[in-house]
């Protein structure tokens, strides 16, 4: 049976038996810019051997043909998820030759916009639709924030849970997030390439580095995955009709700037459409609602007609001190902190709170180890520090309840961790990115990710792999290839019905 709920929807601690608090549901998408041993951006096709980008289940791209993106499947335990994650970046350094996977969420040096190259998916119509919309974010954001990279956790429990208890999570994350950029935060510093010609408040590191002397999260902040269009976006989290109403709004609604660029440039395709988002997955948000889509669904309709069965957390920065790029103790965190907010108290969110709570991740990001730096919330203002120790011990008997569970004591170390990075913040991942940079690399971003990513791709490459673990990815390749060519025979629609129809199905 589902656990009991509050009147909130929130299900109390006690109402989650051992045998739910040990077999939470998780998984991680890892996306990684294959880079030249230079530390300059790749420009070769997704290899071969990894098979096809538009159907392999566990290794694709994401905007840019450069840019990886590897998908574990649900796990029990964060053991098992780091396993698995482990062994596809094996599989995958074994098909990029001398090429390195970037260690890190920004950049790497990068050409020209108009050089990076966007994903393909081959000639069928879903395929067609996927470049064609990664098109669309080059016109609209430029190819550059695109090629920024990060650690999407996927959270569930073993048991239903509602809506609403689903949607008062995604509040209480909303309001707390910013606690995860000042522990997990790791870009306070950037390539020179990155902000090219663009304007900025970042300070002079040396002659190809900016950085913010406290920040821990520039991919978050305004340099990050921010947009002008997307700011006048107050989507509400109250509800799952709330929610689907904001976003079928901005699915439909046409923006004048985007209306400028048009759909088609004659026979080439520049957007799949002109409203503010393209399609579900444009809207930027540091956590989402998920529910998995069947062949050709919309997001937004899956929603809608079978409910949410899990949380997508998409804030996280690429740990540049970590082979795979999360740390189990990250994962342990991160699953104590989710429980946290889904069962604490979770009032309905209003247009004025989701302004503040867009304030206090911007001043986190930007400023999240300035010494006592405030945030805002309904009391008034408090110090960061204060309103994390107050987290942290409301996380206590989460952790305590999860290692009973799961035996040992490895929650209660993460939450330890999380504890010492607040009495010192040059514990916190951010800091040591800085000190790195300044002790062994000249102070130089591209230098230090640059030895981080060849060390990390010796010891992937040192990692033993299975006999049985290769065959699995080399049948894996050559099945998504034979897919991807089942799915090109059999298309019969033209791609402009395809589009129509596409944008069309919104609702069930």
């Amino acid at each position: 049976m589902p656990p009991s709920t509050s009147a909130t929807g929130s299900p109390p601690l006690r109402s989650l038996p051992p045998a739910v608090l040990a077999n939470l549901r998780r998984g991680v998408e890892k996306e990684s810019l294959r880079v030249r041993p230079d530390g300059t951006l790749a420009s070769t096709p997704h290899p071969a051997q990894l098979g096809s980008a538009l159907t392999h289940p566990r290794i694709t791209t994401d905007f840019s043909e450069s840019q990886l993106e590897l998908i574990t499947g649900v796990h029990g335990s964060a053991d098992a998820c780091l396993a698995e994650l482990t062994a596809i970046h094996q599989a995958v350094y074994r098909a990029i030759g001398d090429e390195l996977l970037w260690c890190a969420s920004m950049p790497c040096r990068l050409p020209a916009d108009d050089a990076i190259p966007i994903g393909h998916y081959g000639g069928s119509n879903v395929g067609r639709a996927k470049s064609v919309y990664r098109m669309g974010l080059a016109h609209r954001y430029g190819r550059r924030m695109q090629t920024i990279s990060g650690v999407h956790y996927n959270f569930s429990l073993p048991e239903p849970l509602s809506n609403d208890a689903f949607f008062a999570l995604i509040r209480n994350f909303r309001r707390h997030s910013w606690l995860l950029l000042y522990l997990f935060g790791a870009s306070p510093a950037v390539c020179a390439s990155f902000v090219a010609d663009r304007a900025h408040r970042l300070e002079r590191l040396n002659e190809h580095t900016f950085y913010l002397p406290h920040a821990t999260s520039l991919r978050m902040g305004r340099l990050g995955y921010q947009s002008e269009a997307q700011s006048s976006l107050a989507v509400s989290y109250n509800s799952l009709e709330s929610y689907g109403a904001s976003l079928e709004d901005a699915l439909t609604r046409p923006y004048p700037a985007y209306e400028a660029i048009g759909i088609r440039d004659g026979d080439d395709y520049r957007q799949l459409a002109t409203s503010l988002l393209q399609i579900e997955n444009e809207f930027y948000g540091t956590i989402r609602p998920k529910r998995t889509i069947r062949p050709g669904e919309r997001p937004l309709h899956a929603l809608r007609e079978r409910g949410v069965e899990y949380v997508e957390v998409r804030l996280m920065d690429l740990d540049p001190f970590c082979a795979i790029g999360i740390a189990a103790g990250t994962m342990r965190f991160l699953d104590i902190f989710l429980l946290h907010c889904l069962l604490r108290e979770s009032p309905p969110d209003t247009p004025q709170e989701l302004a503040a709570l867009a304030d206090n991740t911007q001043r986190v990001a930007a400023r999240g180890r300035e010494p006592g730096l405030r945030l805002a919330r309904k009391s008034g203002e408090v110090t960061l520090v204060e309103w994390s120790r107050e987290i942290l011990a409301e996380c206590a008997p989460i952790a305590a309840a999860l290692d009973v569970a799961t035996g040992g004591t490895a929650h209660r170390e993460a939450l330890s961790g999380a504890a010492a990075a607040l009495d010192d913040p040059a514990a916190t991942l951010s800091a040591r990115v800085l000190e790195a940079m300044a002790r062994d690399h000249g102070h130089s971003y591209v230098r230090f990710v640059l030895a981080q990513s060849l060390a990390h791709r010796s010891t992937i490459r040192e990692l033993p792999l299975s006999e049985e673990a290769a065959e699995r990815f080399a049948r894996l390749a050559d099945a998504s290839v034979a897919e991807q060519h089942r799915i090109e025979a059999t298309d019969a629609m033209p791609f402009e019905a395809f589009r129509q129809s596409y944008l069309a199905a919104l609702r069930p």
